[in-house]
Protein backbone atom coordinates (compact mmCIF):
# COMPACT_ATOMS: atom_id res chain seq x y z
CA UNK A 1 0.00 0.00 0.00
CA UNK A 2 0.97 3.38 -1.04
CA UNK A 3 1.02 6.56 1.25
CA UNK A 4 0.87 10.48 0.21
CA UNK A 5 0.63 12.99 2.17
CA UNK A 6 -0.27 16.87 1.85
CA UNK A 7 1.35 19.44 4.29
CA UNK A 8 0.19 22.67 4.63
CA UNK A 9 2.41 25.57 6.76
CA UNK A 10 0.49 28.78 7.56
CA UNK A 11 2.52 31.64 9.56
CA UNK A 12 0.68 33.74 11.10
CA UNK A 13 1.18 37.39 12.29
CA UNK A 14 0.62 38.81 16.04
CA UNK A 15 -3.26 38.59 15.52
CA UNK A 16 -3.42 35.10 14.29
CA UNK A 17 -4.08 36.08 10.83
CA UNK A 18 -2.31 34.29 7.99
CA UNK A 19 0.47 36.27 6.07
CA UNK A 20 1.83 33.07 3.91
CA UNK A 21 0.02 29.93 2.98
CA UNK A 22 2.87 27.01 1.25
CA UNK A 23 2.10 23.72 0.83
CA UNK A 24 3.65 20.32 -0.72
CA UNK A 25 3.09 17.07 -1.45
CA UNK A 26 4.66 13.60 -1.59
CA UNK A 27 3.16 12.94 -5.15
CA UNK A 28 2.77 16.58 -6.66
CA UNK A 29 6.07 16.39 -8.66
CA UNK A 30 6.94 19.29 -7.33
CA UNK A 31 10.28 19.68 -4.80
CA UNK A 32 10.08 21.73 -1.98
CA UNK A 33 7.08 24.42 -0.40
CA UNK A 34 4.32 26.16 -3.01
CA UNK A 35 3.08 29.57 -2.26
CA UNK A 36 -0.39 30.13 -2.03
CA UNK A 37 -2.64 32.91 -1.01
CA UNK A 38 -5.89 30.71 -0.25
CA UNK A 39 -6.97 27.58 1.17
CA UNK A 40 -10.24 25.77 1.32
CA UNK A 41 -10.24 22.44 2.67
CA UNK A 42 -13.26 20.43 3.28
CA UNK A 43 -13.26 16.41 4.87
CA UNK A 44 -15.99 14.17 5.38
CA UNK A 45 -16.57 13.11 8.72
CA UNK A 46 -18.17 9.67 8.73
CA UNK A 47 -18.97 9.28 12.69
CA UNK A 48 -20.53 12.74 12.67
CA UNK A 49 -22.11 12.74 9.27
CA UNK A 50 -20.74 16.19 8.42
CA UNK A 51 -18.23 18.03 6.51
CA UNK A 52 -15.29 20.00 8.40
CA UNK A 53 -13.54 22.69 6.95
CA UNK A 54 -10.93 25.43 7.09
CA UNK A 55 -11.04 28.30 4.84
CA UNK A 56 -7.87 30.24 5.09
CA UNK A 57 -6.34 33.52 2.83
CA UNK A 58 -3.90 35.54 3.39
CA UNK A 59 -3.69 39.46 4.05
CA UNK A 60 -2.68 40.22 0.77
CA UNK A 61 -4.87 38.49 -1.04
CA UNK A 62 -6.89 41.05 -3.20
CA UNK A 63 -10.71 40.36 -3.26
CA UNK A 64 -10.49 40.46 -7.39
CA UNK A 65 -8.17 37.15 -6.92
CA UNK A 66 -10.77 35.70 -4.31
CA UNK A 67 -13.58 36.41 -6.53
CA UNK A 68 -11.53 34.31 -9.20
CA UNK A 69 -10.80 31.61 -6.57
CA UNK A 70 -14.01 31.09 -5.94
CA UNK A 71 -15.63 31.00 -9.26
CA UNK A 72 -13.20 28.77 -10.16
CA UNK A 73 -13.67 26.42 -6.82
CA UNK A 74 -17.10 26.35 -7.74
CA UNK A 75 -16.56 25.50 -11.43
CA UNK A 76 -14.31 22.47 -9.70
CA UNK A 77 -17.22 21.38 -7.55
CA UNK A 78 -19.30 21.09 -10.08
CA UNK A 79 -17.19 18.92 -12.45
CA UNK A 80 -16.08 16.60 -8.80
CA UNK A 81 -20.00 16.32 -8.09
CA UNK A 82 -20.78 15.32 -11.94
CA UNK A 83 -18.14 12.39 -11.55
CA UNK A 84 -18.43 11.55 -7.98
CA UNK A 85 -22.62 10.89 -8.47
CA UNK A 86 -23.44 10.87 -12.41
CA UNK A 87 -26.23 13.45 -11.71
CA UNK A 88 -25.12 15.77 -15.01
CA UNK A 89 -28.80 17.83 -14.67
CA UNK A 90 -27.68 19.14 -11.42
CA UNK A 91 -23.52 19.06 -12.25
CA UNK A 92 -25.15 21.40 -15.00
CA UNK A 93 -27.61 23.88 -13.17
CA UNK A 94 -24.42 24.14 -10.90
CA UNK A 95 -22.61 25.34 -14.06
CA UNK A 96 -25.18 27.49 -15.31
CA UNK A 97 -24.50 29.22 -11.36
CA UNK A 98 -21.11 29.46 -12.05
CA UNK A 99 -21.92 31.16 -14.99
CA UNK A 100 -24.01 33.54 -13.44
CA UNK A 101 -21.65 34.09 -10.81
CA UNK A 102 -19.29 34.72 -13.44
CA UNK A 103 -21.31 37.70 -15.05
CA UNK A 104 -22.26 39.38 -11.97
CA UNK A 105 -18.79 39.27 -10.50
CA UNK A 106 -17.90 40.98 -14.08
CA UNK A 107 -14.95 38.03 -14.49
CA UNK A 108 -15.52 37.00 -17.81
CA UNK A 109 -14.63 40.67 -19.03
CA UNK A 110 -11.65 40.62 -16.04
CA UNK A 111 -10.56 36.92 -18.27
CA UNK A 112 -10.35 38.62 -21.78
Amino acid sequence: MKTSEINFTIKLDQNNLPESIDWEATDSGVVGKIPSKAVMLAVWDPKENNTLKIDLWTKDMMVDEMKLFFHQTLLSMAGTFERATGEDKMAGDMKDFCQYFAEKMNLLEKKN
